[in-house]
């Protein structure tokens, strides 16, 4: 296979996965709530993916070299359609949870796998082989995918296709047909470009998991910009659920019920995502002129302030325009963040690093659905928000600012002051 085969069938594959993705976004919270779920519950429901994906993240690093990348791949898709297989159908508070439960063991295995059969497949086909250009063209796919399946989420609840089936129910039913069309093309398209390597490498990733564990908070321990940086992390996994989880609730109190929300938010999601897009585009510019600890500060601060706007703006364009303003930040501030985190680590340290920035957003988006959506139950959606705006604001904000003027990497911290110090 050629490297431009490669990535015409790694493109086709993305898009069919997060197009599944896209269509569900819009209905995941305003099913459960349509179907006698209180808020607090499809938090308490939510949490079992966040759980999920953080206890099997590192211990399916090895399966796709133990099983090979195909196999894993069509295990995550029918995983995946089991979960919206049962989303279409659930009624009460325990098939909640499996259909989130499932949704974390998709999440877990089917992270990684496709990115890495493209990279081998094309160096395999071309050993000079442009496999970063693959990989950014990836990322717009992601975003035109789940652009496209938001807006036809709305698109379908608004036109009402399947008599006697809940509106909110069809995009999950278009979903199941997407994702099915997805597990056909992995059969038919995906190629394995090397032997899987037996049970070996699964087995040492899961011994290698309570090493990993120790070796990042030893990180930690020696580096009080890099904790500050992942404790960014924490406080925007738990503010994120203001946007994710509680603005379609607060859009359906705006509105007056749930399907004329989810018509609005299937644009509005569309939107969403090409915004974010332009904010990550446009963010250089102010890193630039600013630096980068005081760009990611203000960008947390700009993004408690939409949330704010979300929380208090009466009608639904001002929800919707704090909504999309929102997303035109969240875009810009991820590239930020990475960066500053590249930035302290390198050679050996960075891929513990960067799976450690992952994993820590799991459990704080786990106690912000159980908190968030308690506490929007006991008083009201908008105070809830306000809460997770603050988070986002106050708490993380200042952490970036610890960046400044320090060594840039840890291993020049490590000349600087003896291991084992704080830099």
């Amino acid at each position: 296979m050629s490297a431009r085969g490669a990535r015409r069938r790694y493109l086709l594959l993305l898009g069919l996965r997060w197009l599944a993705t896209g269509l569900v976004i819009p209905i995941l919270v305003l099913l459960p709530l349509d179907r006698g779920l209180t808020l607090s519950q499809v938090g308490a429901a939510g949490v079992a993916q966040g759980l999920l994906v953080l206890a099997l993240e590192l211990p399916t690093g090895g399966l796709a070299d133990a099983l090979g990348r195909r196999p894993v791949l069509l295990a995550a898709g029918v995983i995946n359609l089991a979960s919206f297989a049962l989303l279409a159908v659930a009624g009460s508070l325990a098939l909640f949870v499996a259909v989130f439960a499932l949704q974390g063991v998709y999440r877990a295995l089917d992270s990684g796998p496709l990115d890495a059969w493209y990279v081998d497949a094309a160096l395999a086909g071309d050993p000079g082989a442009d496999i970063e250009s693959g990989l950014s063209r990836g990322g717009a796919v992601v975003g035109v995918a789940i652009a496209a399946g938001a807006l036809a989420a709305g698109g379908l609840v608004a036109l009402d296709p399947l008599p006697g089936v809940n509106p909110l129910a069809v995009p999950v039913l278009a979903a199941i047909a997407v994702q099915v069309v997805g597990l056909v093309a992995v059969a038919l398209l995906l190629f394995e470009v090397r032997p899987a390597g037996g049970t070996a490498p699964l087995l040492a990733s899961v011994r290698q998991v309570p090493g990993t564990v120790r070796a990042a908070l030893g990180l930690l321990r020696r580096s009080r910009v890099l904790a500050a940086i992942v404790a960014v992390e924490l406080f925007w996994g738990f503010g994120m659920i203001t946007f994710e989880t509680l603005l379609p609730v607060r859009l359906t109190e705006v509105v007056g019920d749930a399907d004329t929300a989810a018509t609005l938010l299937g644009p509005a999601g569309s939107a969403a995502w090409l915004a974010s897009a332009a904010g990550a585009a446009l963010v250089p510019l102010a890193s630039r002129r600013i630096g980068a600890p005081w760009t990611g500060a203000l960008l947390r601060v700009l993004q408690g302030a939409t949330v704010v706007g979300m929380a208090v703006l009466a009608g639904p364009v001002g929800v919707l325009a704090a909504y999309l303003l929102c997303y035109t930040v969240h875009g810009a501030a991820n590239p930020v963040h990475m960066g500053l985190l590249h930035r302290q680590v390198d050679g050996p340290y960075r891929t513990t690093v960067l799976s450690l920035n992952s994993m820590v957003a799991q459990p704080a988006g786990a106690l912000g659905l159980l908190v968030l959506t308690a506490l929007a139950d006991a008083t009201s959606v908008s105070t809830s928000m306000l809460v997770g705006a603050a988070v986002l604001a106050a708490a993380a904000a200042p952490l970036y600012l610890v960046a400044r003027g320090r060594p840039t990497t840890l291993a020049a911290a490590e000349k600087a002051e003896p291991v084992g110090l704080s830099t």
